[in-house]
């Protein structure tokens, strides 16, 4: 349905209008996930430029367009691509949210991720244990994203809490 309505949706309300982003980032999602990175990358480098140009580099859509873009570099395999976005978005996201807003905590999870893909495991395990010890304290134990930080941390080190030892397999 999405790659049915993107099109329509550019040509009534262009590439500026929030009804075209939001149908453009969800196709983009779609493609990401079936594994079409080709058709994928391209739709988020164009909603990026668009937040950009219309909302400004600090709006917080405009920091989760470029989350989305680095995601789907990471997920093409184009790490050297992908961890200069999720730096510049962390750092940005900490300025705009705070240290300590969740989607602050999910965005250094995947600068953590990126820093695994591209084997900078000096880099990720500190940032993992980081994001665990914020997550249990901000949003609790429980919490799917306190959840899903705790799994990452144990698969790098084997330690639901992290040791700053990378688990050899």
């Amino acid at each position: 349905m999405i790659t049915i309505f993107a099109p329509l949706f550019e040509w009534v309300a262009a590439d500026h209008h929030s009804d075209t982003v939001r149908p453009r980032n969800n196709l983009a999602k779609s493609y990401l996930a079936a594994g079409r990175m080709a058709d994928s990358i391209p739709l988020y480098e164009r909603r990026l430029a668009n937040c950009e140009r219309v909302l400004g580099a600090n709006d917080p859509k405009t920091l989760t367009s470029r989350n989305n873009l680095a995601m789907g570099y990471l997920a093409a395999g184009r790490t050297a691509e992908a961890i200069p976005l999720l730096e510049r978005t962390l750092a940005d996201y900490e300025r705009v949210l705070g240290a300590d807003h969740p989607i602050t905590l999910t965005s250094r999870n995947n600068l953590a991720m990126g820093y695994r893909a591209a084997g900078r495991m000096a880099e990720a395990i500190p940032l993992l244990e980081r994001t665990l010890a914020d997550s249990k304290r901000v949003l609790g134990s429980n919490h799917p994203d306190t959840k899903a930080a705790r799994e990452a941390l144990v698969a790098l080190t084997g330690e639901p809490n992290g040791t700053g030892t990378y688990k050899r397999t």
